[in-house]
């Protein structure tokens, strides 16, 4: 018996079909079926019901089913463990990252990693960034990057890339721009276009409106902040942006920090208190990456900017 035939067993009891089994392990049909009649010959009993079109489990087969996928979790974390002492990382990586951002830095890194451990697959996601740190705290995505509301997102360990003010933009001659000095309460008082739920941005401006009983109107919410700009020179609502966001559309829009929002909108990487190998080497290169001089330049929706990251 060898991990290979414990591998077709499980492809074959989880596919219940030699065929698909086969497609699975990228091997030939009759391969996988001299294989497990070899593993059964060894057991001395019959693993597979193979009477009806769809193949299923005998008793002696769901006995031992358990225990080979134990011996080949086992076999993978034996070579974990000693990738870890020889610095050889391996397995897949999933990425996270919120959608419509693009981040020069977080590629660096992913490729930099890429050179120093190419048996390593990588796998790169969009998604919201609530979605996200949900899959962080799941496992299914190993780090993502997200806006958040809190340095430190529940449950999870966070890297800071940038930090910075709400702000609202109008356009050259409306009242807000008039002002000096813009309160939460000036702001809500018109409609306001911005971030949809599950963005770093929107939650702190939804978190400071409850603070003050505030029931603002979202008369339009997108994603992008290009298209929350357009939306805002043309005067049908007020844009909530970040500082650097609102500053790449000084020509079209006045903005105006939101004195009485204390709090920041915030960029960051995210990852589990117990990371893997994986990770704490994919960190190694993010830190690299985020600390260049001059090489955060990104738009993301949540933050746009193009400053040195806070550590």
């Amino acid at each position: 018996m060898d991990l290979r035939q414990l591998e077709y067993f499980v492809a074959v009891s989880e596919e219940q079909n030699f065929t698909r089994a086969a497609e699975r392990v990228h091997i030939s049909q009759s391969g996988v079926s001299a294989q497990i009649r070899q593993l059964e010959r060894e057991l001395g009993a019959e693993l597979f019901d193979r009477s009806a079109r769809t193949v299923t489990l005998t008793a002696a087969g769901k006995a031992a089913l358990e225990h080979a996928r134990a011996a080949l979790a086992a076999a993978g974390a034996v070579g974990r463990a000693v990738g870890e002492v020889t610095g050889l990382v391996r397995g897949q990586l999933t990425v996270g990252m919120v959608t419509g951002c693009t981040l020069t830095p977080l590629f660096d890194a992913l490729a930099a990693f890429h050179r120093a451990h190419p048996g390593v697959e990588i796998s790169l996601l969009e998604d919201s960034s609530d979605r996200l740190a949900d899959g962080v705290r799941t496992g299914a995505v190993d780090l993502a990057l997200i806006g958040a509301a809190t340095a430190t997102p529940d449950g999870l360990e966070a890297l800071t890339i940038i930090s910075e003010r709400l702000v609202v933009a109008v356009p050259v001659g409306h009242p807000l721009a008039e002002q000096k000095r813009v309160t939460l309460c000036d702001l809500v008082a018109h409609p306001i276009v911005c971030m949809p739920p599950g963005t770093g941005l929107r939650t702190v401006f939804d978190q400071a409106c409850a603070a003050q009983n505030l029931r603002p109107t979202i008369a339009l919410q997108v994603s992008a902040a290009d298209a929350i700009a357009e939306l805002a020179a043309r005067g049908l609502a007020v844009a909530v942006l970040s500082a650097s966001m609102a500053a790449h559309y000084r020509d079209r829009l006045t903005a105006r920090p939101v004195d009485d929002v204390g709090t920041p909108a915030l960029l960051a990487l995210v990852w589990k208190s117990t990371p893997g190998p994986g990770v704490r080497e994919l960190l190694v290169h993010s830190r690299q990456a985020f600390t260049k001089p001059g090489q955060l330049q990104m738009r993301c929706p949540g933050t746009l900017a193009t400053e040195s990251p806070r550590r």
